[in-house]
């Protein structure tokens, strides 16, 4: 019997692969991105989190040296989890860290 040239097909009457065509093309750094993390340090309960560089769009002034975060630089966007007022002042409260600057400041509690 001569084999036929045809992909075949699955049960549900789908060609193979047709599928995998039409979704959009997963993100990971943008899925990583969006989720804020929980750190506790001596200086309390922090949310972290991370800001891609593709999604840094403005200019911000890190709370630790004090300098421009530029458009374009990976950053750390940082509020208290404990916030004295609840969670919307701690979000109202955030900042945007460079990530050394974050990670070198609890040095100081040592």
């Amino acid at each position: 019997m001569p084999r036929s040239n045809r992909p075949r097909r699955n049960v549900s009457g789908a060609r193979p692969g047709k599928w995998a065509a039409d979704g959009p093309e997963l993100d990971l750094e943008r899925a990583r991105a969006g989720i804020a993390r929980r750190e506790s340090a001596p200086d309390g309960d922090w949310m972290v989190r991370t800001m891609t560089a593709r999604k840094a769009e403005k200019q911000y002034i890190c709370p630790g040296c004090h300098t421009a975060i530029l458009p374009g630089i990976a950053h750390l966007v940082v509020w208290a989890d404990d916030h004295l007022f609840g969670d919307a002042a701690g979000l109202a409260e955030r900042r945007h860290w460079h990530t050394n600057c974050w990670t070198s400041r609890t040095y100081r509690y040592r």
